[in-house]
């Protein structure tokens, strides 16, 4: 009924109430790459943020950490595992309107620049140019930036096979912080670009970035976003 669950590792904790579980995903024959969840814990009740799906013992230990009541997709092209976790823990769901690659689900609540999260000190950023609905979300407390396939930081190439390694780089992918390129070419309009976004998410205060892809940065990500911005967004012709 749902898809099963990849190899992932055991859920770690990043900072007080932040957890990742760090995983994969099998896209085709030969081809698996990681991805991850974030889960964020608020006096028992968790948040399921760009779910993946865990194998038995992993959703043991999630259930350890408290109750489940919503699931939050901030990336169109991530959803994969939302309606299993909604199944199993008929919680709330939260996304932005539009939603293109996976639209089921639909959203109980829809995130938007004005919604205020479901947890203190916080704040969602709504990338406005994109064609595909992409947010993503600032925990305060901690100078965390959550994103999905926007921004990545890969430290290494966990959970990539072979192939995999060699398909990433030739789509411009490299070991440290990207602005993800088949993302920002499949979201920016024809003719128009997301560089205004990407300056409006510099205004934000972050130290540290998780995405839905790679590993913890946990200092100077947003020194090292601005250096992306500007390579990127001041080559000629450049979306």
């Amino acid at each position: 009924m749902f898809p099963p669950a990849y190899p992932h590792d055991r859920i770690a904790k990043l900072y007080p109430s932040v957890f990742l579980l760090h995983g994969s995903i099998r896209m085709k024959p030969g081809l698996r790459i990681n991805r991850n969840m974030i889960i964020l814990c608020d006096a028992q009740a968790l948040t399921l943020v760009n779910p993946v799906r865990m194998d038995d013992d992993g959703l043991s230990a999630l259930e350890k950490l408290g109750t489940v009541k919503r699931v939050i997709r901030l990336g169109d092209f991530h959803g994969l595992d939302d309606a299993f976790y909604l199944d199993r823990y008929q919680c709330e769901f939260w996304a932005q309107s539009g939603q293109a690659t996976y639209r089921h689900p639909q959203p109980d609540t829809v995130i938007s620049a004005n919604l205020a999260p479901p947890f203190p000190n916080s704040e969602f950023f709504i990338f406005e140019s994109a064609q595909y609905p992409e947010a993503a979300l600032l925990l305060r407390d901690h100078q965390l930036l959550i994103t999905t396939d926007s921004v990545q930081y890969h430290a290494d190439w966990s959970y990539f096979s072979l192939l995999s390694k060699y398909a990433f780089r030739l789509l411009g992918f490299r070991l440290g912080l990207n602005i993800g390129p088949p993302w920002l070419k499949r979201v920016t309009p024809a003719g128009g670009s997301l560089k205004t976004d990407f300056e409006r998410l510099l205004e934000l205060e972050f130290e540290a970035l998780v995405s839905a892809h790679g590993k913890l940065l946990s200092a100077n990500a947003k020194q090292m976003l601005a250096m992306e911005v500007h390579r990127i967004f001041n080559k000629p012709n450049t979306p």
